[in-house]
Parts: structure tokens; C-alpha cells; sequence
């Protein structure tokens, strides 16, 4: 059992070895409840469960009303439209996330992004491609319990709880912001892309989040971007920013070539890289960042 302060509103999870999903689910009670005093108590005693505020992942209960969120009971909490049941951390976001971010379209965005993956492997479901033995990819699931005590290491659970919960909340802060900044995004890049007369070369003057907006439009191939510093990057356009598969790659003869390797091969005198992948490759000034993409459309 652990506090911050006098008055407490009573948390209650279970003890011992810590998940993905009642870490999150602290995480966004204790950002929601900001200005409360908390305590936070790790236990399976059920006399102290019945008398919290707030339970999660233990007590055999899911009442949003009561605010209780666990998942185990026999028929579970529910499952979305897309058939990933719900785990603590989904209850609790379901009930909070709106308010938290300020909007049903912010929490909607992480509840896909971050809550439903967290829940579908809380639940025994895999939502991703299996690694082959050679590579691995590090998940949120890693994260978490490289933070649980690791044999010989003392078993000191709620003290790593504690820890890994501040990251989590960090995390969700850091996606929320980014979340509500993509939302406001959408409509300057709207406006942009309308206000462009050949919208195959999209020209941002800023570093607006534009990966996965604008490949929404069928006519962006190229997006052309001031980085500072004298420079204009011409980045390819992805259907799936998950992809390296472009709309368009840009010459093969221009792969690696930099400085006035590129420029004797494009004829564009202030180009300086293109990326040995071809997806991305730059200029010094807008004009010529522009003409690169030009070129790459006629090849």
C-alpha cells in the first residue's frame, strides 16, 4: 500500500507481478484525478477491494457506475465491434478517455492506436505478425515488465509498479498532445492541399504531421518540406505509413548520389541527397526541391 498525501481516494489492483493493462489503467486515473490525493493499494483481499473508489484488473466486477473495471469474471467486460475483448485498461478508457483528451475523436484515435493492443494481448490475442528467431519486436508488453523483479533481484513489485506507472502516464500525456496537434493538423493540410493547383507535389512550409493525412487524397505522390537550415526535403508518398511501399520512387541513377553527383544527373544545382531506398532525397531551396519531384513524375 503507497499514498501521495492525507485525504486519499482509494485505488485497488491486484498485487504481485504487474501487466500492461492495470499499468495503463493507473496511468490514465491518476491523470484523469490529477488533482486528487491517491493511494494506490496491490492486493486480492476483498474486503479491502469492496471498499475503494476506484478497482481495476481484480474483483471479479465490471460496473463503470461503481467504477469497478475488471475483465476475469466468467463471460468477461465486453468486446468491441472488431472482436478485441476488453482488458482494465479499455474499461477505464472507455469510461475517461473522452474527457481526458477533450474530445470522442482523440479517444477514439488512441483507443486504436495504443488501448485496443494493449487489451487484445491482455487477452490472448495477437494482432500483429510474429517475428521470425532472428529479429524481435520490442512492445509495450517488453517495456512493462523489463520493470517486474527479475530473478535474483529482491521482489520489491510495488516500488517497479510505481515506476513503470509514471512512464506509462508520460506516454499517454505525450499521445494525447500529439493526438489533439494531428486533429488541428487535418484541417491545415486540407486547406493546403485545396489551395494547391497540381496536387501531385504537395510544398509544406512547416513540419505539420502530413504522413498520414495527406495519403488519404489520390493525388499526392511527392510532399515537398522546408526542414530549415537551408533545406527542402522531397519525401514519396506511402498508402500505408507502415509501408515502405511509395506511390513513387524517384530514379534509380539518382540512388546515393549527393551534392554535384546528383546535380550533374538531375540538373538541379542546389541538390544535395537522394536516399539510396529512393523515397526521400533533398535540395537546398524550394524551387529546387519542386523540380526533383517534377522530374521523378516524368520518369
Amino acid at each position: 500500500m503507497f499514498g501521495f498525501g492525507d485525504k486519499k481516494i482509494i485505488f485497488a489492483t491486484h498485487s504481485n507481478r504487474f501487466h500492461t493493462d492495470d499499468v495503463f489503467a493507473t496511468a490514465v486515473l491518476m491523470l484523469f484525478l490529477k488533482d486528487k490525493e491517491i493511494e494506490i493499494v496491490r492486493t486480492r483481499d476483498e474486503e479491502i477491494i469492496k471498499s475503494a473508489d476506484y478497482v481495476y484488473d481484480v474483483g471479479g466486477i465490471y460496473d463503470e457506475s461503481l467504477n469497478r473495471f475488471d475483465h476475469h469474471q466468467e463471460g468477461g467486460a465486453g468486446t468491441r465491434k472488431n472482436g478485441i475483448p476488453y482488458s482494465s485498461f479499455g474499461l477505464v478508457w472507455k469510461k475517461f478517455g473522452k474527457e481526458l483528451c477533450g474530445s470522442q475523436e482523440v479517444a477514439d484515435f488512441l483507443d486504436k492506436k495504443i488501448v485496443q493492443f494493449v487489451d487484445a494481448m491482455d487477452n490472448g490475442i495477437k494482432t500483429f505478425k510474429e517475428d521470425d528467431d532472428e529479429t524481435k519486436t520490442y512492445l509495450f508488453i517488453d517495456a512493462v515488465d523489463a520493470f517486474n523483479p527479475f530473478w535474483p533481484e529482491e521482489e520489491k513489485f510495488d516500488e517497479r509498479f510505481l515506476e513503470i506507472v509514471e512512464f506509462a502516464k508520460r506516454i499517454l500525456q505525450r499521445e494525447i498532445e500529439r493526438a489533439k496537434n494531428l486533429e488541428d493538423a487535418k484541417s491545415i493540410l486540407k486547406k493546403i492541399y485545396d489551395e494547391t493547383d497540381d496536387k501531385r507535389i504537395i510544398y509544406l512550409d512547416k513540419n505539420y504531421p502530413w504522413e498520414n493525412i495527406l495519403n488519404k487524397y489520390p493525388e499526392p505522390v511527392f510532399v515537398v518540406k522546408s526542414r530549415g537550415e537551408g533545406m527542402c526535403s522531397v519525401n514519396s508518398v506511402r498508402d500505408n505509413i507502415y509501408s515502405f511501399e511509395t506511390r513513387k520512387l524517384f530514379p534509380e541513377s539518382w540512388a546515393g548520389k549527393s551534392g554535384k553527383g546528383l546535380a550533374d544527373i538531375t540538373g538541379v544545382e542546389d541538390a544535395i541527397f537522394c536516399h539510396n531506398k529512393l523515397f526521400i532525397c533533398s535540395a537546398k531551396s524550394k524551387d529546387g526541391a519542386v523540380r526533383l519531384a517534377q522530374l521523378a513524375l516524368e520518369e
